[in-house]
């Protein structure tokens, strides 16, 4: 299959839609513009603020070629830190200030009712490639039957979708697919199809989908081979689709399972508690130019068939040829053609796995930065300014990154070459770096704040949350600037033609040895050892002011190692040490495919 280039083609103007209001008239766009100008205007004041108070630090010795280096380094990630604080503080905002915020921030909710029939056609579809079979085809059994037992499961269609390569992965999901459809009357409602060359990756995978069966279907669900949703998420998301036919994707608030990995359990307590905070802030202002993540959504097949074509990228890889990140360029064109592309900001029963230790982590971001960075080349693509944001800020968030390692270089070069007859302005630069750090650090604190005044109950109790606060907390201080580090890397060698490969990822807890993690993360211990030593013989005196980046760079091999440790992990688990909802009240769903491992205490 060849995926042609990208539809120009802008849909007609559907009748009944109300000029000044957005594709499902739920929405004023005068309104939506004053929130996006609103918003912007704090931003940029932000990091006009942040800037200028660097500036005045740094040119207290002059301003020279490395102090403009260093804003430069600086203001490129100042965007992301200011998003995310805004984003989180507006979140907790409208989520604590508002008697229902999603009338305010998607209204178009309001249209769907809990016992509106279904009478639209869903296709709902796991796309794999050399996964376990048996726990593929585990979730979506228990996504069936979770549906089934809604009473609505006659809508629903299933498709086990294939890219698999492996000679020993093959027979299996032939198997694991012979067994199930063994087991259920109406043979015709399982599909199972495999391609014998995975082109275009995951979205060649959906659009080879779409051109076989999408004419039969409204809508599709779209899930990973990680993802797992209860019957009632479900038939939600296509309840407020079937009310609003110009809602074009609708992107549901996915969370982590319960994970007898530490790793993976410390990650996504504070992805958790943090999500719902920054998403509602998001949504407020993006509304009807939202993101989709490519998974466990509901998507409006038609268009999506007509207007999402992805484009093959002018040149070779790492940044030619096929689109990675496939999905946020999905949710533009959707956009573009004038239907709309919503998240909904509820927690309602739409799970994914965490990667289980630091090495599949730092794979699966590196995948997303090479996508991301793909972006490069379909900048002119979004007709919406908000749209064209979401992509520039995506490209944004890897760029920064690397702008954030490029500042503590300098910074460390500044500090060597600092003039000793000049005082250095220590109030100002400390008070900066705490500024900096709360900023940063505001989506968790948002949604720890949020998670204690909406019930702290749900996560064991106000100490028990805390202390996972605490410990998610300094387990980023330490991820963060391995990740960071990481990235920047990749990025340089993505300069010489290096790429990631398309492989299964490692689902389940696992013990790393010791030369695993050192062969993956030997660059960043280098990195972290030779700024010590440029400190230690240039600027002794200094380097307490490194120590919350150095840290995490030093300690990387033991830190990797620890976190998938198998012991430290039950431990975890037992003692309910960053314990998430769903480990004191889980659900069917679950509980079905849980390994034993996770239920331990």
């Amino acid at each position: 299959m060849t995926l042609n280039p990208v539809s120009t083609k802008t849909a007609e103007p559907a009748e009944g839609i109300t000029a000044g209001m957005t594709p499902t008239g739920t929405q004023s766009q005068a309104v939506l513009a004053f929130r996006r100008f609103f918003f912007g205007i704090l931003v940029l004041a932000t990091i006009a603020w942040l800037g200028w108070w660097l500036a005045t630090i740094l040119a207290t010795d002059g301003f020279g070629t490395i102090d403009a280096l260093m804003l430069v380094a600086f203001l490129s990630n100042a965007p992301w830190i200011a998003v995310g604080f805004w984003n989180s503080v507006f979140g907790v905002g409208l989520l604590h200030g508002l008697q229902n915020p999603l009338a305010s921030v998607i209204p178009l909710v309001e249209r769907a009712r809990s016992d509106d029939l279904i009478f639209e056609r869903v296709a709902i579809f796991m796309t794999v490639r050399n996964e376990d079979a048996a726990r593929a085809f585990a979730r979506l059994r228990v996504i069936k039957a979770s549906l089934d037992a809604t009473g609505h499961g006659d809508s629903f269609d299933y498709f086990m979708l294939s890219d698999s390569s492996l000679p020993d992965v093959i027979p299996a999901e032939e198997a694991a697919f012979k067994n199930w459809r063994a087991e259920v009357p109406d043979e015709g409602r399982l599909v199972y199809r495999r391609r014998e060359v995975n082109t275009g990756f995951k979205a060649g995978n959906v659009r080879d989908f779409c051109e076989r069966w999408g004419v039969d279907y409204d809508i599709m669900v779209p899930l990973d081979a990680d993802s797992l949703m209860t019957g009632r998420s479900i038939l939600r998301l296509v309840r407020i689709m079937q009310a609003n036919p110009r809602l074009g994707i609708l992107q549901s608030l996915v969370v982590g399972m319960p994970s007898p990995s530490l790793f993976a359990r410390v990650f996504q307590f504070g992805m958790r508690h943090a999500m719902r905070a920054f998403t509602t802030g998001s949504a407020w202002w993006h509304a009807d130019c939202g993101p989709f993540w490519g998974h466990n959504a509901a998507v409006r097949v038609a268009p999506f068939i007509e207007y999402c074509r992805l484009p093959d990228l002018s040149g070779k890889p790492p940044l030619g040829g096929h689109v990675l990140s496939h999905d946020q360029i999905e949710a533009v064109l959707m956009r573009r053609a004038g239907y709309e592309v919503r998240v909904l900001p509820e927690e309602e029963g739409s799970f994914e796995e965490m990667p289980p230790a630091l090495p599949d982590f730092t794979v699966r971001d590196l995948r997303w930065c090479q996508g991301n960075l793909q972006y490069l080349k379909l900048i002119h693509l979004p007709q919406l300014p908000t749209s064209r944001f979401n992509i520039l800020f995506a490209i944004q968030m890897f760029i920064g990154v690397a702008g954030l390692v490029a500042f503590v270089v300098l910074a460390a070069i500044a500090a060597v070459i600092w003039p000793k007859d000049t005082p250095f302005p220590t109030g100002s630069a400390i008070a900066l770096y705490v500024t900096w750090l709360i900023m940063y650090f505001t989506p968790k604190l948002a949604g720890l704040a949020d998670a204690i005044l909406r019930s702290a109950k749900r996560y064991g109790g106000t100490a028990r949350l805390l202390i996972g606060g605490v410990v998610e907390t300094l387990f980023t201080f330490i991820l963060v600037p391995i990740s960071m580090v990481g990235q920047t890397l990749f990025m340089i060698a993505l300069l010489f033609g290096r790429t990631m490969a398309w492989n299964a990822q490692r689902r389940d807890r696992y013990r790393l040895a010791w030369s695993e993690a050192f062969t993956v993360l030997w660059p960043q211990t280098l990195f972290g050892a030779a700024l010590i030593v440029l400190l230690a013989l240039g600027a002794p005196g200094a380097i307490p002011w490194f120590l919350p980046f150095l840290t995490g760079l030093v300690l990387a091999v033991p830190f990797a190692v620890a976190t998938a440790s198998p012991e430290l992990g039950a431990l975890a688990a037992k003692w309910k040490l960053c314990a998430i909802p769903e480990e004191f009240e889980t659900t069917t769903e679950i509980a079905a495919i849980l390994p034993p491992a996770a239920r331990e205490g």
